[in-house]
């Protein structure tokens, strides 16, 4: 059975950016250890003989033609970016 402390909540908050109040703290370390001890027993069902499925009920995905579509459209398509550069969409930094 998985336990997770405050100390480990309080980082998982930080990373998600979730501002959880220092008395807060206990209940989300106890909610995070529940959905780790789920998923610890779901690990123990046997599904060795069941097909990967898309949908509950039968069905193919949809597929579209393989077709050549026009090309070379590249500036056309950065013209819409808010920021492009050297040839790329420009996006700010989201990792720390």
């Amino acid at each position: 059975m998985s336990t997770i402390d405050t100390d480990t909540a309080r980082q998982v908050a930080s990373l998600a950016r979730i501002r959880v109040a220092e008395d807060d703290l206990p209940a989300l370390a106890g909610e995070l250890s529940n959905i780790l001890t789920f998923m610890e027993r779901l690990n123990e069902v046997d599904v060795d003989d069941v097909e990967p499925m898309t949908s509950v009920t039968p069905m193919r995905l949809k597929r579209r033609a393989d077709e050549v579509t026009e090309g070379n459209m590249q500036d056309r398509i950065l013209s819409n970016a808010p920021d492009a550069r050297e040839g790329f969409f420009a996006v700010p930094k989201v990792v720390e």
